[in-house]
C-alpha cells in the first residue's frame, strides 16, 4: 500500500467513524428508531446515502440517490438549507406525496443540513413514531440540530486537513442505539496481531462457556473456541480485518456448547499500516435456549430478523418452509438465502413492518413446487401466508402454508379470504412474482410523471419506477412521427437489437404497431406465444414474457411503450388494467413533452436571435463571449454579453435579466440596445448605466437587471468600469497572478432612478485577461457563491497565457472553454451562463 493510499484508508476510517456516530446520536435526540446522513457525491447535484441505521440497506435501494432538484424533504434541506419536520404521515402526504406514495406508512422524520462554515456536506435524518403535535417534535429538532451543527464543524476540520468528503459508494448499515439494557449477552474482544496480544472481557468467556485460565492466548485456540464447527474460516477473516478488511455483515458462529453466536469484526487502529489491531464484539442474538427449544416445537414456521435484514432466529418449519436448512439461515441476510423474497411486493410489506407498529399480513408463493406436502413437514411448495410483527430490534415473522386450517394462523379473516385468492392464483401457470405489483408504484410514477417535462425524463422515470413495480428489466418507448415509429429510449435490450425497428411505418406486421393503430395493448405470457402470433419475428430471447402498450393521449396516437420480462408469466386483469392506464398517463406526459420540445426549440431559436453574432474588434484587443443556455425548464433567459465601439475604445458589457421567459429575453433586447446607443454615443460609464436605469424603469417590464460595463482604451489599456449589482469581474495579470476586483457599484437597473453607478479607473496590461461573468457560472447548489468565485478564479489562474491570433499559441478561446468546461459537462443547469474574456497586446 503505498503512503497515499494509507492517507486515504484512514481519512475514510475517520469518516465512517464520523458518520456512524453522529447518526447514533442524531437518533437518540431525536427519539427515533433509524436514521441516516446523506453526503455530496462526485457528482454534480447528486447526494448519496452515506450511512443507514436500523435499517436493511436492500429494502431501501430506492432511496441511496437523491438529486438536489427532486421534490423530496432531503433534497430541499440540502438545497435550501432548512429543517423539514414531517411529524406524521399526513403531513407527509401533503408537503412530499412522491415519498408519501413510495413509503406509505406510519412514521414521521426529521432533516436536518449538515453544515460546514460555508461548506454544505449533507443532510442528517431520522424516521421516528408519528406525533398527535409537531410541537412536541421540536425539542428532539433542537438536539438533533446539535448533533448536524457538531458534524458539520467536524467534517469541515477534515475537509480542511486534506480529506476528502464525498461519498460515491453504497451506503453503510449500522444497528442503531440500544434503547435501554439489552437482554442479550454481548462480550468483546481485541487482538493486536503486531505483537500476538489478545485481550477479552469476561462476558466474552461467559458466551464461550471456557474459563480463561484454560485459553491458550493464540489467535488458532481463539478461532477455534468461537467457531467449533468451522475454525479455519473464523481465523481467515481474523487476517482479512488485519489487513483491512474486515466482513461487511455479523458472522454466524456455533461454539462449542452448539450455540448460535453472531461474530462482529472491525479495526481499531495501530501504526497506519497493515496489520491493524482487530476488534470484535460476541453477540447471543437468540432470547435463549429455553425459549428456542419452545418455539422448535411449534407447527408454524417462527423466524426473526434483527433491524439490518439479517436472520437471527429460525425454528425447523421455518426452515423447511423457506427451503434452506436451518444452518444456513442464521445470521445470513434475509435475501441472500431466500432470493425469491427479493420481490418488491415482498418488500414493500416489510418496510411497513420495520417503519409501522402494526403487524402485516401478506402472502407470497414459493416457487418450491407444486403446492403440496408428500408427507408431514416435507414441503415440495406452495403458497404461504406471511405474518410480521414490528419489534424495537427487528421483526418477528409467522409462515402458515395457506389452505391449511385457518385457526392454525390465529388470523382466521385473513387466511380464508387468502386461500379464496390462492385457489384462483393456482389454476395460472407459475409467473414468479405475487400477483399485482405494489399499488402504490403506480401512484409515485403517476405523480412524477407530473414532474417530468422532457421525453428523456418521462422514459426515466417510468424506467426507474414502472419495470420495479411489475419486474420487468426491459424497456422501449417508440415515438410516432410521420406515420412512423422512432425510438426513442430503450433499457435492457441486446446492444442493436432493436435497430432494425427503428423508423418502420404503420404497415408493418409488428406489435409495436398493431397496438398503437389498434389502440388494443397486447400481452404475451410467453416467447413461444409471442412468436405464434408473429411467424417470422426476430426475438431476443428465447424465455420470457412480453407487453405491448399503446401510448394515446386524448385520442391522439403518441407511439407504443415494450415491456420485457425474463421468466414466462401471466398477466391478471388487475395488472393489465393498471398498465393500460399506465400507458395513458405516459402517452399524456410524452406528448406534453414534444410540445416542450417544440417551444423550447422555438424559445432557443429567439434567444439565439438576440444574442451579438459579431463582437466589435480592434486589433490591439483580443475578445472570447460564450453562452450556454439553462437546461432546466424551457423557458429563455435573460444573460447577454457585447462588445461595442465607443469612440476612439471598446465598451464590454454583460448583464442578467432577473427571471426567465420570453418576457425576460424581450427585456434584454431592450438593454442590450439600449447600452450600445448610450455606448456609441461616447457616454461615460456612469451615465450609460443611469440612462439604461431610467429606461428600464420607463418601460415598467415588472423587471429588473444586473450589469457590469468596461470601457477600456487600447492603445493606454486604461479602462473605466461601472457596476449594478453584477458579480465582481476577474482580473488575471501577465505574471499569472488572479484576483476579485472590488468595484464599487450601485443597486440593480430597474429599482431606483435616482440611483448613482460609481466609476473605478483599472489598467488592463498587455497580456492580462479581464473576466466578465453572470451569476449562473458562479452559483452551485448547495454552496455559497463566494466558493464558486474563488473556483472560477483558480482556473483562470490555471490557464495558459492567450497569445493573440496568428502566433500559434493558446488563444484567449481555448481560456474561455476551459472556464466553462465544467458548466457544460452537467447533466443540469439550472440558469443560464455568460462569459465575455478580454485581453490586450502591446501596441
Amino acid at each position: 500500500m503505498t503512503g497515499s493510499a494509507e492517507g486515504e484508508g484512514q481519512a475514510l476510517d475517520s469518516l465512517v467513524a464520523l458518520l456512524s456516530d453522529a447518526v447514533t446520536d442524531a437518533i437518540r435526540a431525536a427519539r427515533g428508531f433509524a436514521g441516516g446522513v446523506y453526503l455530496r457525491s462526485g457528482t454534480p447535484g447528486l447526494l448519496r446515502l452515506a450511512v443507514l441505521a436500523g435499517l436493511p440497506g436492500p429494502l431501501f435501494r430506492p432511496w441511496w440517490r437523491m438529486h438536489v432538484d427532486r421534490p423530496f424533504p432531503v433534497a430541499d434541506t440540502y438545497r435550501l438549507g432548512v429543517e423539514v419536520l414531517l411529524a406524521d404521515p399526513a403531513e407527509t402526504m401533503r408537503r412530499y406525496p412522491q415519498l408519501a406514495a413510495g413509503l406509505p406508512f406510519q412514521f414521521g422524520s426529521l432533516y436536518v443540513p449538515v453544515v460546514g462554515g460555508s461548506t454544505r456536506y449533507g443532510v442528517l435524518t431520522v424516521l421516528r413514531p408519528p406525533a398527535s403535535d409537531a410541537t412536541e417534535v421540536l425539542p428532539d429538532r433542537d438536539r438533533m440540530t446539535a448533533v448536524a451543527q457538531e458534524l458539520g464543524a467536524r467534517l469541515a476540520l477534515l475537509n480542511k486537513n486534506g480529506a476528502s468528503v464525498l461519498w460515491d459508494a453504497e451506503p453503510l448499515g449500522t444497528r442503531p442505539p440500544a434503547d435501554g439494557p439489552s437482554t442479550r449477552c454481548v462480550g468483546g474482544f481485541t487482538w493486536d496481531p503486531g505483537d500476538g496480544t489478545l485481550i477479552a472481557d469476561d462476558a466474552l468467556w461467559a458466551l464461550l462457556g471456557i474459563p480463561q485460565e484454560d485459553f491458550a492466548g493464540t489467535p488458532e485456540a481463539f478461532a477455534d473456541a468461537l467457531a467449533h464447527d468451522e475454525p479455519r474460516l473464523l481465523l481467515a477473516a481474523l487476517r482479512e480485518t488485519a489487513a483491512g478488511r474486515p466482513p461487511p455483515h455479523p458472522m454466524p458462529v456455533r461454539t462449542g456448547g452448539g450455540g448460535l453466536r453472531l461474530l462482529e469484526l472491525w479495526t481499531s487502529g495501530g501504526a497506519g499500516v497493515p496489520p491493524y489491531r482487530v476488534s470484535g464484539a460476541l453477540v447471543d442474538p437468540g432470547p435463549g435456549p429455553a425459549a428456542d427449544g419452545a418455539a422448535d416445537q411449534l407447527p408454524e414456521g417462527v423466524f426473526a430478523i434483527d433491524r439490518l435484514g439479517l436472520i437471527t432466529y429460525a425454528n425447523p418449519r421455518a426452515a423447511a418452509l423457506l427451503g434452506r436448512p436451518r444452518g444456513e439461515l442464521l445470521g445470513r441476510l434475509l435475501w441472500d438465502v431466500v432470493p425469491w423474497m427479493d420481490h418488491p411486493a415482498y418488500e414493500d410489506h416489510l418496510r411497513s413492518a420495520l417503519l409501522s407498529p402494526d403487524p402485516v399480513h401478506f402472502r407470497a408463493r414459493s416457487p418450491l413446487g407444486s403446492g403440496t406436502e408428500t408427507s408431514p413437514g416435507h414441503l415440495t411448495g406452495t403458497w404461504l401466508s406471511f405474518s410480521v410483527y414490528p419489534g424495537p430490534r427487528g421483526v418477528t415473522c409467522k409462515i402458515t402454508p395457506l389452505g391449511r386450517a385457518a385457526e392454525a394462523t390465529g388470523n382466521a379473516p385473513f387466511e380464508a379470504e387468502a386461500t379464496q385468492a390462492v385457489r384462483a392464483d393456482l389454476e395460472e401457470p407459475d409467473t414468479g412474482v405475487s400477483g399485482a405489483a405494489p399499488q402504490y408504484r403506480p401512484i409515485v410514477l403517476a405523480i412524477a410523471l407530473t414532474e417530468a417535462v422532457t421525453a428523456r425524463q418521462v422514459s426515466e422515470v417510468v424506467m426507474r419506477e414502472l419495470l420495479p413495480a411489475f419486474g420487468s428489466r426491459r424497456l422501449a418507448i417508440y415515438l410516432l412521427q410521420d406515420r412512423r415509429l422512432y425510438l426513442a429510449w430503450e433499457t435492457g435490450f441486446p446492444q442493436g437489437f432493436l435497430a432494425p425497428f427503428d423508423g418502420v411505418g404503420l404497415d408493418a406486421k409488428l406489435p409495436g404497431v398493431e397496438t398503437l393503430t389498434s389502440g388494443r395493448p397486447l400481452f404475451f405470457e410467453s416467447m413461444q406465444q409471442l412468436a405464434a402470433a408473429y411467424p417470422g419475428i426476430d426475438l431476443d430471447a428465447t424465455v420470457g414474457a412480453r407487453a405491448f402498450l399503446p401510448l394515446i393521449a386524448s385520442g391522439r396516437p403518441v407511439g407504443s411503450c415494450i415491456l420485457g420480462f425474463d421468466r414466462p408469466r401471466t398477466f391478471s386483469t388487475e395488472e393489465r388494467t393498471v398498465l393500460t392506464a399506465l400507458a395513458g398517463l405516459i402517452a399524456q406526459s410524452l406528448e406534453r413533452a414534444r410540445r416542450y420540445d417544440n417551444e423550447s426549440a422555438l424559445a432557443r431559436g429567439l434567444q439565439e436571435a438576440l444574442l451579438p453574432h459579431r463582437l466589435s474588434a480592434h486589433p490591439l484587443v483580443q475578445t472570447a463571449g460564450r453562452y450556454l443556455p439553462g437546461t432546466v425548464g424551457m423557458d429563455v433567459g435573460g444573460d447577454w454579453y457585447d462588445v461595442v465601439e465607443a469612440g476612439d475604445g471598446l465598451a464590454l458589457v454583460i448583464g442578467d435579466v432577473q427571471g426567465h421567459g420570453v418576457q425576460a429575453a424581450a427585456t434584454m433586447g431592450q438593454l442590450r440596445s439600449a447600452v450600445r446607443a448610450f455606448a456609441l454615443g461616447d457616454h461615460p460609464p456612469d451615465e450609460v448605466m443611469s440612462g439604461t436605469n431610467r429606461l428600464l424603469i420607463d418601460l415598467d417590464p415588472g423587471q429588473f437587471a444586473s450589469c457590469c460595463y468596461v470601457r477600456v482604451n487600447p492603445l493606454t489599456g486604461v479602462a473605466q468600469a461601472a457596476r449594478a449589482g453584477h458579480p465582481q469581474p476577474l482580473l488575471r495579470h501577465p505574471d499569472g497572478r488572479t484576483e476579485v476586483l472590488d468595484l464599487p457599484g450601485g443597486v440593480v437597473l430597474g429599482v431606483d432612478p435616482r440611483a448613482d453607478y460609481p466609476v473605478t479607473d483599472l489598467m488592463l496590461e498587455p497580456e492580462a485577461v479581464l473576466a466578465l461573468y453572470t451569476d449562473g457560472l458562479v452559483e452551485r447548489p448547495g454552496t455559497d457563491i463566494d466558493e464558486g468565485v474563488e473556483a472560477l478564479r483558480a482556473t483562470l489562474a490555471r490557464a495558459e497565457p492567450p497569445q493573440h491570433l496568428g502566433s500559434g499559441g493558446p488563444s484567449l478561446s481555448s481560456a474561455a472553454d476551459l472556464l466553462t468546461a465544467e458548466a457544460r459537462r452537467a447533466n443540469e443547469r439550472p440558469d443560464d451562463i455568460a462569459l465575455l474574456l478580454t485581453t490586450r497586446r502591446t501596441p
